[in-house]
């Protein structure tokens, strides 16, 4: 299976670097621009399977893309709980020694929740046998689910640099799960 993941757009708090979970905030200019700079980039893909998060941000990047999607619920980003709209130097004021990737978000979700949301849905995309498929969504899930693609633990996702309006690919090399490429913005330039 060969899986593109395109993050959505920018959005006031993605580019403020505010943590952004289930608050549903709209695409800003830019985010609008940066989504449509996608579509040229994917016009002559085929995809057995495309899925969105159901975040506004993500389904409006979807549509620009211009392909029929429908959205999972799966691929929703981490719940931030109590850290919501908060950067992580606010965060680090309250609690220094906190890292997103092992100690997860009060009232909210740990990567490894994340990570049991994303191998279900790797699972079921195996299982029906697609072969091409574009995921829409975000990066801390983008990331988790490449870590579990790859068989790794899920705050290995912490490995993984992601954009917004970038595109990466999962796929295969010699029957082995592998990033072809990752965070490539070059469509923004």
């Amino acid at each position: 299976m060969h899986i593109t993941l395109a993050r959505h757009g920018q959005t006031v708090w993605s580019s403020t670097g505010q943590h952004t979970g289930s608050t549903d905030l709209p695409l800003t200019d830019e985010g609008h621009q940066q989504a449509a700079a996608l579509a040229p980039r994917l016009r002559d893909s085929r995809f057995d399977t495309v899925l969105s998060s159901p975040a506004q941000r993500a389904t409006d990047t979807a549509a620009a893309i211009g392909k029929e999607f429908d959205t999972e619920d799966r691929l929703r980003e981490l719940d931030y709980g109590d850290y919501e709209g908060l950067t992580t130097v606010q965060i680090r004021g309250r609690r220094p020694a906190w890292d997103l990737w092992f100690d997860g978000c009060p009232s909210g979700e740990s990567v490894h929740d994340v990570g049991h949301r994303v191998d279900a849905l790797l699972q079921e995309l195996i299982e029906s046998g697609a072969k091409s498929v574009l995921l829409v969504g975000h990066s801390h899930t983008f990331r988790v689910l490449a870590a579990r693609y790859l068989g790794m633990d899920p705050s290995a996702g912490r490995l993984f640099k992601l954009d917004t309006a970038t595109l990466s690919e999962l796929g295969e090399y010699h029957a082995r799960p592998v990033v072809v490429r990752w965070n490539c913005g070059d469509h923004l330039r």
